[in-house]
C-alpha cells in the first residue's frame, strides 16, 4: 500500500494533479468496494447467520464478497459473536495480519455491546470497538444474513468516500431520507408557499 501512498502524495503536489487523483481515487475505490474479501470471526451464535450468508438462498458472492479463512488475503473482519477477554488478544493480532486498507464489521449484540453476557460474566468484551476500530454495526441477536448484506453495502458508502492520498477524503452521499423527502412510491409535489400543496 506504500506505493499507492506515495503516488497520491505525488499527485497532489504535481500542476493538475488533482482532477487525476479524483479519477484514480474513483477507480480505487470502486475496486475495493466491490471486491471486499471478507475474514468470518464467528464465535458464538451469530456465527450461524454469518455461515447462511454464504449460502445460494441469498447470493452474498453477488456483492463481490468472497470469505477467506486466511487474515493475509481478507480486506474485511465480520465479527460475529461474544468476545471474552481471553480471546481477544488473538482476534487482533489476526486483524493486525490483515493488510491494510482494512475495516471490521461487528455483528450481533455481543459484538456490538457485549449482549446479554456482559452483566453476568466478567469475562465478556463490551463490544469489540474496546479493542479494534469497528466501520459499520449491525444490531439484533441474532441479525439475519440480509443485515450482514446492508452492512456491506454501508461499508462500500464508507470506502467511496475515502481518497488513497492521505489525509483527504470525499463527502459521501447520505442514505437516510430527510422529513422532507417523499416516500418511496410516493409523488412529490411542489409548495408554491400558498400552504396547499
Amino acid at each position: 500500500m506504500a506505493l499507492v501512498d506515495d503516488l497520491g502524495r505525488a499527485l497532489e503536489r504535481t500542476p493538475g494533479g488533482g482532477i487525476i487523483l479524483t479519477s484514480l481515487d474513483a477507480v480505487m475505490d470502486w475496486s475495493r468496494g466491490h471486491s471486499l474479501w471478507s475474514m468470518p470471526m464467528g464465535t458464538a451464535c451469530c456465527a450461524m447467520e454469518l455461515i447462511a450468508a454464504s449460502f445460494a438462498r441469498f447470493d452474498f458472492d453477488r456483492h463481490g464478497t468472497i470469505p477467506r479463512a486466511d487474515p493475509r488475503h481478507a480486506d474485511v473482519m465480520v465479527v460475529a459473536g461474544t468476545i471474552t477477554r481471553k480471546m481477544a488478544p488473538a482476534v487482533k493480532r489476526l486483524y493486525e495480519q490483515m493488510p491494510d486498507p482494512k475495516w471490521v464489521i461487528a455483528m450481533g449484540n455481543c459484538a456490538v455491546s457485549g449482549g446479554i453476557f456482559y452483566y453476568d460474566t466478567y469475562s465478556v468484551v463490551r463490544g469489540v470497538d474496546e479493542f479494534l476500530p469497528v466501520d459499520v454495526y449491525i444490531a439484533g441477536c441474532p441479525p439475519r444474513p440480509e443485515s450482514l448484506q446492508d452492512a456491506v453495502l454501508r461499508l462500500r458508502e464508507k470506502i467511496r468516500a475515502e481518497s488513497i492520498a492521505p489525509g483527504r477524503s470525499r463527502p459521501a452521499k447520505l442514505v437516510l431520507p430527510s422529513p422532507t423527502d417523499p416516500r418511496a412510491g410516493g409523488v412529490a409535489t411542489a409548495d408554491d408557499g400558498s400552504g396547499e400543496g
